[in-house]
């Protein structure tokens, strides 16, 4: 089954420093197969067999063994990546204006907070453990984006519609290779 391993704040401000060519390496010892990467930001695609929570529990694990690296990982089945794409309820200009939350719990929106930190435009939808920020005036210029988490209620680990666009095309191309 084809799986995707979102892990949240590798390489990011000079921390947690993750080489993507290493972490495809543990992967691949980890006897998963067909291992891919996406940017430097912890983004890996590959098939296994066995439950998402424990595939990430044994990526994890493995990092923290032989990276000396800890940080949260989500384990996501290849069809809920693209549903999550195509069930964006948004239709941005850039599609780096819309980030998918993908949540390691429930939520509990808080909608005052999102009431209060708002811009014209900014829009928020939760289904699930998924939620979309659709920030037209730029996520890194949101009052939203560094409150995400807290506005979910919920840990989780977020990626740009592009970015989310570009691990369907990667899922797609290596379905049945």
């Amino acid at each position: 089954m084809q799986y995707v391993a979102l892990l949240r704040g590798v390489n990011v401000g000079g921390g947690n420093k993750v080489v993507m060519a290493d972490l495809r390496a543990l992967a691949d010892g980890l006897g998963w197969c067909c291992v891919r990467s996406y940017l430097a930001s912890g983004n890996l695609l590959f098939e296994a067999g066995g439950a998402p929570d424990a595939l990430a529990g044994a990526l994890r694990t493995a990092m923290v063994a032989q990276m000396g690296v800890d940080v949260p990982v989500l384990v996501l089945e290849a069809d809920g990546v693209r549903n999550s794409l195509g069930r964006c309820p948004y239709d941005p200009d850039d599609p780096r204006q819309v980030h998918v939350a993908y949540l390691f719990d429930d939520p509990a929106p808080d909608c005052e907070l999102f009431e209060t930190f708002r811009e014209p435009g900014d829009g928020l939808h939760v289904e699930g453990r998924i939620a979309w920020l659709h920030t037209p005036g730029g996520f890194g210029r949101s009052k939203l984006a560094d409150r995400f988490a807290r506005l979910l209620g919920a840990d989780l680990t977020a990626r740009n519609l592009r970015t989310v666009g570009t691990l369907c095309e990667m899922l797609d191309a290596g379905a049945g290779a």
